[in-house]
């Protein structure tokens, strides 16, 4: 009797795709910390059981209501938001409370960002993440499923 190695079963690229789905995630009265891990790791693709690292296998993910995402603690009134414009003297700092106010969707999209790897496939992959601030979205032709996280 011969004994059977357990063998890893890799995913290519053409299977990943053909089995991608999309989910429709509802961001009202989340922790913005812990929902962004979650989106993180559904665009990934480790909430599959054939996880590949080195393929995007993950599925696309549309949130809704993005302007209802809460921080705990004091993060309301202390976190800021740093870019800058590339002149001199060009930094800039915007409050929580002003992000919120004016681009609600960039506040889960730079959570998410900060919480994928910093590889080649995080562009690919951030590239199927939707935001929106109402709860009205335009990826009906998609078929998001609606999951809760």
């Amino acid at each position: 009797m011969t004994k059977k190695k357990n063998t890893t079963v890799l995913l290519t690229k053409e299977e990943a795709v053909a089995a991608r789905k999309w989910f429709l995630l509802d961001a009202s009265g989340k922790t913005l910390g812990r929902f962004a891990a979650e989106v993180a790791k559904v665009l990934r693709g480790k909430h599959k059981p054939g996880f590949t690292p080195s393929v995007d296998c993950g599925d696309g993910v549309v949130i809704v209501n993005a302007e209802k995402i809460v921080v705990t603690g004091a993060k309301d009134a202390q976190k800021i938001y740093r870019y800058h414009t590339g002149a001199m003297s060009g930094m800039r700092e915007v409050p929580y409370r002003t992000m919120l106010d004016r681009k609600p969707d960039y506040i889960i999209w730079h959570a998410v960002k900060g919480m994928m790897p910093k590889t080649r496939l995080t562009e690919a992959q951030m590239k199927k993440l939707r935001i929106y601030a109402g709860d009205k979205h335009d990826m009906q032709a998609q078929a998001p499923i609606s999951a809760n996280i």
